[in-house]
């Protein structure tokens, strides 16, 4: 017996409003449901993304008038398709940050879940190339798992990505699936990109899906593409490569549950305590 399901990647540009950012998922989320694909997933900032020097500076909306948000629960809804949203920039009523928030789409285009990133894109790769997310988002502080018909479905975004313990923990609070939907910088992605995703994928033998956007940024910098499907022995299965478009694969959730049999890893955690010690061994 297996559980195969056919998903796709939605690799699109970073889009400086949200009319751009709409049609370009929309476009490419038309060509993946006529390809067969019954579960998508979004890049990070797929409602659009700017910068400004190191702020970055998404274009964003209340979460109930958020016209990239509606428009992709209404295509879901038509479609009859699932969509994990990777995030979009949400504004709250009276607070002066915004949320770098994900969502989970059913294919009711209800909202079933949603996750806050928690972990702020705060570095310096060189003097002339610096970031600084938490100058204009408010951080997050719930890890989430979304229940959907496929399993358990980990959210992260990004920066996130270079936290295990976010991961293991939502592994072992019944995710199949991790995901971490990003905007990763052309120099991170070339240097950490693949190995992260796999790391994951082998630390919590868990299928790892994350769609990551392609191309510049309006404002200044580059996101890397290479949207990955990580299987749970750390097989990449599908890469997106340096363009955008639609990247297909099928994933088996039975294989989630024969790896966690052969490397029961997930349950062989031991407390322990970290001492620092100078001590040295004499002869």
């Amino acid at each position: 017996m297996s559980r195969p399901v056919d998903i796709a990647l939605l690799q699109t540009r970073p889009m400086a409003d949200f009319d751009a950012a709409l049609t370009e998922a929309l476009g490419l989320a038309k060509a993946a449901v006529k390809a067969g694909a019954t579960f998508l997933f979004l890049p990070e900032y797929c409602g659009g993304l700017r910068s400004d020097g190191p702020m970055l500076t998404p274009p964003a909306a209340p979460e109930g008038a958020h016209p990239v948000l509606n428009g992709l629960r209404d295509f879901a809804r038509d479609a009859g398709v699932w969509m994990q949203i990777g995030s979009i920039a949400v504004t709250i009523p009276g607070a002066p940050k915004i949320r770098n928030r994900g969502y989970m789409i059913d294919d009711q285009g209800q909202i079933r879940g949603h996750y806050d990133k928690i972990h702020m894109f705060d570095i310096a790769l060189s003097p002339t190339e610096v970031y600084r997310e938490s100058d204009t988002v408010e951080p997050g502080d719930i890890s989430v798992v979304h229940d959907t018909p496929i399993g358990g479905i980990g959210h992260s975004i990004c920066y996130d990505l270079r936290f295990p313990s976010l991961f293991r923990d939502q592994a072992q609070a019944g995710a199949d699936v991790l995901t971490c939907p990003a905007a990763f910088t052309r120099k991170t992605g070339q240097a950490h990109w693949h190995v992260l995703n796999r790391a994951r994928a082998i630390e919590n033998t868990s299928y790892m899906v994350s769609a990551c956007a392609i191309g510049a940024i309006p404002g200044g910098g580059e996101s890397y593409g290479h949207s990955l499907v990580v299987s749970p022995w750390g097989d990449v299965i599908a890469d997106g490569g340096d363009l955008p478009g639609v990247v297909h694969a099928r994933i088996d959730l039975d294989h989630v549950a024969a790896v966690r049999a052969r490397i029961p890893s997930l349950s062989h955690d031991r407390t322990y305590t970290l001492n620092h010690s100078s001590e040295r061994n004499v002869a």
